[in-house]
């Protein structure tokens, strides 16, 4: 597969932007390890092979555990996340999914809103449209897994 544009190489401007985003939601009160989460899931409803393999690499790391990792997909299932972690999972499946169902059932809004403050909440939406939003960068522009 060969890449078929660097958009940081044609609108820098953007590009820089969305980092200072970023910088920004590491910097929050979020916990490193639900932002992390939540991007390799929307990652990888979204086929972005770049995006997950990016951050599984970040969240190996940061010393996430293989079960952890490999779990992810299959969250529901797996024992080995918090509530709040489980909860921002759903929040990340509805939010990345809008057109596959009913966007963002209230009984899953109220399950993060149980674990996250109002500016949590926030700051995990903005993750959400940010993820989802370089997912559709990278797919469509065919960024390569592992560069």
């Amino acid at each position: 597969m060969t890449q078929r544009i660097n958009i940081a190489q044609h609108v820098p401007e953007v590009y820089h932007h969305f980092l200072a985003v970023e910088k920004l939601l590491r910097g929050s009160e979020l916990p490193t390890s639900t932002l992390e989460l939540v991007k390799l899931r929307a990652s990888q409803i979204n086929g972005c092979g770049y995006c997950v393999d990016m951050h599984s690499r970040d969240m190996k790391k940061a010393g996430e555990s293989d079960e952890r990792l490999w779990s992810v997909v299959t969250w529901r299932e797996a024992t080995v996340f918090t509530p709040a972690e489980r909860a921002a999972l759903a929040l990340t499946e509805e939010a990345t999914r809008l057109a596959d169902r009913e966007a963002v059932p209230d009984a899953v809004w109220e399950q993060a809103a149980e674990h996250y403050s109002e500016r949590q909440l926030s700051l995990l939406l903005v993750a959400l449209a940010m993820i989802n939003a370089w997912n559709r960068i990278g797919v469509a522009a065919r960024l390569t897994p592992g560069t």
